[in-house]
């Protein structure tokens, strides 16, 4: 397939952020791919070479990219450097130098995807002494057979600043009309991308085999199965109203949740973002496979630091210090962790994906043995309010953050958010329910001692229906100082040129980054606001929502997607239940 047709979709899916015309042009795009290229197409669309689990990235700098477009050009690096720095997008900048290129190749090969897609991760896996010079080397290959604006969506895909706006939502819309002319068959893409978090897989069943082969989707053992979330209640009372006469409650850990997949000494671990954490956890590794009374299985647990004396819970916080590359030996030895199992999701060659939740448990009790490293996450069959605070208190006592309630006749719904489970913490129970994971999408430059760092960070909640992220409000209190460089450290990773098309926000930010770290914050209250965008127009007609007296909590939750975010939702049903707006009929 010529990249040029891919070029041109992605120059008129980068001059629309409407979602109707993004999933329009995608479309136009899946119909004119072959059944073989389909999965490529689909991984360089969001920005990567193969689903996020395998961990395949391309680690190319821009200095060296720059040295690559100077050699196929002929250009000096200085002017390249300066043409950079006119428009901020290198991607561009390589078109326009190209289109002053002094040198020319008499040999030209033909510039396919596959061809694209086979040299990036030629590169995305080399290592090594001479790795940069090959690098360079396969980059100038590329570039010398390029038309220039084939050069700057390569350069874009190479450097991840390829910005196109696109979700895994819009994308599985779009496979639905192309293959099937139904968007209503989302629905069964969507299983089949939750079962085995991999859309090129899912894009090339349906192109070659249509419905019949997606609704014939497996899970995998070591492919992870997209986490099921829950929503938050504040109270005891709103806990039985909405579960019902009997449900399970469970301690609620504030630890880090890991998805495991083991056969027989083979342990993989995953994060709730999909990534492959198994590096950071060898003791578990090493471990669990004596506990595990099966041959194939997927768990979930929450592995969590305690203290090693007193076998306390400690916050999760202290589970950072694992996140290291070197010393990793060190860290296992001084923030040792029990692994609390709390589901079973496989069972030798069987999903349990559809079993309720209490033969789930029930399976999942026989199939862990417990010692004094794997342990089951305590559980209670609970009827009414008082068992509810009862236990809640039990939890809160242990050092865990509250508790997660879930019927038990229900499914395990991968990938999904919704009553089945919910989470009741202690700081939900006062007039706000003030706990909120949000995303950041921008930064204010600091002062005074903040100066040469970001002071305030601009947030946003998610808006699942239109797959946003809305701004609520500006942060520029809780932070230390240790916090405030940990964070320009991760956020300097993911500045972007100009604002992500997927965020909505009317208040400018100095810097803006793609919308993919999660920070938990607490606020007064949740006010309505003129100027945020956070549920707009869903209380008064131009008006969003906003926090009040907003505070970072210290914890950066980077086991979390900023699609796990607190949903625009969330902040609607808080806002509706503080005391002062449940009476303001004017307001509801």
């Amino acid at each position: 397939m010529e990249f040029s047709i891919l070029a041109d979709a992605f120059s008129k899916m980068e001059a629309t952020k409407k979602r109707l015309e993004l999933t329009q042009y995608l479309v136009e795009l899946f119909e004119k791919t072959p059944q073989d290229v389909i999965s490529k197409i689909v991984y360089l669309l969001q920005g990567k070479l193969r689903p996020d689990f395998e961990g395949v990235e391309l680690g190319v700098a821009e200095k060296l990219a720059i040295k690559a477009i100077s050699k196929s050009s002929g250009i000096p690096v200085k002017k390249i450097e300066s043409e950079y720095r006119k428009g901020g997008d290198l991607g561009y900048a390589a078109s326009v130098i190209l289109e002053q290129k002094t040198q020319t190749t008499f040999l030209m090969e033909d510039i396919t995807v596959e061809r694209v897609y086979e040299t990036l991760y030629k590169i995305a896996k080399l290592e090594g002494s001479r790795s940069q010079d090959m690098k360079m080397k396969y980059i100038s290959s590329l570039l010398n057979d390029a038309t220039p604006v084939e050069a700057s969506f390569i350069l874009k895909i190479l450097l991840g600043t390829l910005r196109l706006g696109i979700a895994e939502n819009t994308v599985m819309d779009a496979l639905a009309v192309a293959f099937t002319g139904n968007k209503e068959n989302r629905k069964v893409l969507e299983h089949a991308y939750n079962v085995s978090s991999d859309l090129g897989k899912v894009a090339e069943i349906v192109a070659k085999k249509g419905m019949d082969g997606v609704e014939k989707f497996e899970i995998s053992l070591f492919n992870p199965i997209r986490p099921m979330l829950a929503d938050r209640v504040k109270s005891e009372e709103e806990a039985v109203e909405k579960m019902g006469d009997r449900f399970a409650a469970e301690y609620k850990l504030d630890g880090e949740r890991v998805q495991l997949h083991v056969e027989g000494e083979r342990v993989v671990l995953f994060s709730r973002s999909l990534e492959n954490i198994s590096s950071y956890y060898p003791d578990i590794i090493e471990k669990i496979p004596k506990s595990i009374q099966a041959d194939k299985v997927i768990l979930e647990a929450e592995a969590v630091a305690i203290n090693e004396n007193t076998g306390e819970f400690l916050p999760f916080q202290e589970l950072m210090h694992r996140r290291r590359k070197y010393k990793i030996e060190k860290a296992v030895s001084k923030y040792p962790i029990t692994v609390n199992f709390f589901d079973v999701l496989y069972y030798n060659g069987k999903s349990c994906l559809d079993l309720g939740y209490e033969e789930r448990r029930n399976l999942l009790e026989k199939i862990v043995k417990e010692d004094e490293y794997a342990k089951h996450v305590p559980m209670s069959i609970v009827t009414n309010k008082n068992e509810i605070e009862e236990f809640l208190e039990n939890s809160i006592n242990s050092g865990c953050e509250g508790l997660m309630l879930k019927m038990l006749d229900k499914p395990y719904q991968a990938g999904s958010r919704g009553n089945y489970w919910l989470k009741l913490k202690r700081e939900y129970r006062n007039e706000l329910g003030d706990s909120l994971d949000l995303v950041v999408i921008g930064a204010f430059f600091g002062k005074g001692r903040r100066t040469g760092r970001y002071g305030t960070l601009l947030l946003a909640s998610y808006d699942d229906d239109q797959d946003m992220f809305t701004s609520i409000c500006k942060v520029g209190t809780g932070f230390t100082d240790e916090d405030l460089d940990q964070l320009y450290q991760i956020l300097s990773n993911k500045v972007t040129i100009k604002k992500n098309p997927r965020i909505d926000s009317e208040m400018e930010a100095d810097v803006w980054f793609e919308p993919e770290l999660v920070v938990e914050v607490v606020a007064s209250e949740i006010t309505l606001s003129p100027i945020h965008k956070a549920a707009r127009g869903a209380i008064r007609k131009d008006t969003g929502l906003a926090l009040r007296f907003p505070k970072f909590t210290g914890k950066i939750r980077v086991e979390k997607a900023a699609e796990d975010a607190s949903t625009n939702e969330e902040v609607l049903t808080l806002f509706k239940g503080q005391k002062k707006v449940a009476h303001d009929k004017n307001l509801i």
